[in-house]
């Protein structure tokens, strides 16, 4: 059976929706704090446990199919099963702390949980510092980072964890975790099992980062949009790399210094008409 909510009522939804949503969006005026900032308590990074992956139902809030926030529509994902992704991640703290996240649950800088924009509401993640091969298993119940150049914003206490908060951001691999498996291996008492989910398994590599300006089959293609992006940085390389039996010709800048060196160059193509670059991690 359907039924229809008056347009008052359907005034007050949207808008309830659209404050849950940007709950890490610094604009909101809703917060005390004009910025972001650490608490005055310091941690020991090597004290502070992980989050514990349990099963859980999807949370009431949070989980729509497609919201907005800064004019940019964001997609939410059925599932969070095969999730993995290298990017930057950033971390919040004094401003959100107290405040409703996109769950509804309360922020609180000192527990270990996160934001992100598409994976369902609640997920448990194991983030790895890609700098440090540092590891945490945060509970992700909340919305954001809105940035387009960030994949998961972090807790404090997760940012203390991996070592990133006195850089403010760091490069990251981000995978989900399954709680079923994840307590099968601690009933079974599996070291190796439990390896894979909760520490690094390979020796360390330096992560490079770089900007990446397009992705083509087409080398011709790449080459094209190459020469258009040198008239805004110079040099622009394309890298071929073979998947599924074709080579893909990557369009694409660095490797990069810093985020900061990222955000500008992302800033500048952006501002002369390039749609899609995004910091990728090699």
């Amino acid at each position: 059976m359907s039924y229809s909510l008056p347009y008052s009522t359907h005034i007050i939804m949207v808008s309830l929706i659209s404050l849950t949503l940007t709950a890490c969006s610094s604009s909101n005026s809703r917060y005390a704090m004009r910025h972001d900032s650490a608490p005055n308590t310091k941690l020991n990074p090597h004290r502070i446990a992980n989050a514990v992956p349990r099963a859980e139902p999807r949370s009431r809030y949070g989980n729509p199919d497609t919201y907005v926030v800064n004019g940019k529509r964001y997609y939410v994902k059925t599932s969070s099963t095969g999730y993995k992704q290298r990017g930057i991640a950033s971390w919040y703290g004094r401003k959100f702390h107290g405040h409703r996240t996109s769950s509804g649950d309360t922020y609180d800088m000192f527990a270990m949980t996160a934001a992100h924009t598409s994976l369902p509401l609640p997920t448990y993640v194991k983030v790895t510092n890609l700098k440090n091969d540092r590891q945490a298993i945060v509970r992700v119940n909340d919305r954001g980072p809105f940035h387009d150049s960030r994949i998961i914003d972090l807790s404090y206490a997760a940012a203390t964890k991996l070592g990133i908060t006195a850089t403010g951001t760091g490069m990251v691999e981000v995978e989900a975790i399954d709680p079923q498996q994840y307590k099968k291996a601690r009933q079974k008492q599996r070291p190796y099992a439990l390896q894979a989910l909760e520490r690094p398994t390979k020796q360390h590599v330096d992560p490079k980062m770089y900007l990446q300006l397009g992705a083509f089959i087409s080398r011709v293609n790449a080459e094209k949009l190459q020469q258009r992006a040198t008239k805004v940085h110079d040099p622009v390389n394309i890298k071929a790399q073979k998947k599924a039996d074709k080579n893909i010709y990557r369009v694409r800048i660095g490797p990069l210094a810093s985020t900061e060196e990222a955000d500008q160059l992302t800033l500048d193509f952006t501002q002369q008409g390039f749609k899609t670059p995004k910091i990728v991690i090699d």
